[in-house]
This record gives C-alpha cells, structure tokens and sequence, in this order.
C-alpha cells in the first residue's frame, strides 16, 4: 500500500559523510534503515516512531548515524557521518503498518525501498 524509493547513496572514503534519503508516499507507525551485504543476514539499522518521534540505532552506528523525518516533505532519512569501510552495504528504508509488530525486526515490515548502494573505502 505504500511505496518508498531510496536515494543518496554513493562512494566514498572513510570519515566521509553521506545523507540517504527516501520519499514515501504516505506516513506508517514506524519507517527504518535496514542494510545488506553478500553472505550477510539483513541487518537493522535504525526506526524511527514517527508518531511520538522516538528514534532507536543499532549499536554499530550509534553516534554517527542520525535518522530524521520531515513529512512535509514525505521524505525519511538517514544521515551517516564518520563512515567506516564494514558501513559498505546496500541500504534499504522500510514501512513497518501495523501495530504491535517490532519495528526493530525486518520480516515485520510492509513495504520496502529499492535499495541504494553505499562504499565507503579505507
């Protein structure tokens, strides 16, 4: 029922900076980051509550990565300061739609981006 496209990702080299960002076309209880690499499980980056605003992160990019929300703009997105080479990954923004479900656990998501790649090099 919603639709989300991703953009913003790119190369570049570690200490960089990059901002992801992902319009959608309508709010959900909570919308995340999630990222992936080849042989690694989808891992959970960040949610976002967007009611009360609440933001959560994973422990890998606590303190350099900050998730934010304008839906004037209907855009979520994912600033990522002091980026490491293991942050390369192909990072997806999700719609979690249904309450009840953890917003930290990708299977309980509803609608996905396409996925934009981020390299960052040593």
């Amino acid at each position: 029922q919603v639709q989300l496209m991703s953009s913003g990702g790119g190369s570049v080299q570690a200490g960089g900076s990059l901002r992801l960002s992902c319009k959608y076309t309508r709010c959900t209880i909570c919308m995340g980051w999630f990222r992936s690499s080849p042989g690694k499980e989808r891992e959970w980056v960040a949610e976002i509550a967007t009611g009360a605003g609440g933001t959560f992160y994973a422990d890998s990019v606590k303190g350099r990565f900050t998730i934010s929300w304008d839906n004037l703009k209907n855009t979520l997105y994912l600033q990522m300061n002091s980026l490491k080479p293991e942050d390369t990954a192909m990072y997806y923004c999700a719609a979690l739609d249904r309450i009840g479900r953890e917003c930290d656990k990708s299977e309980n998501y509803d609608a996905w981006g396409q996925g934009t790649q981020v390299n960052v090099s040593s």
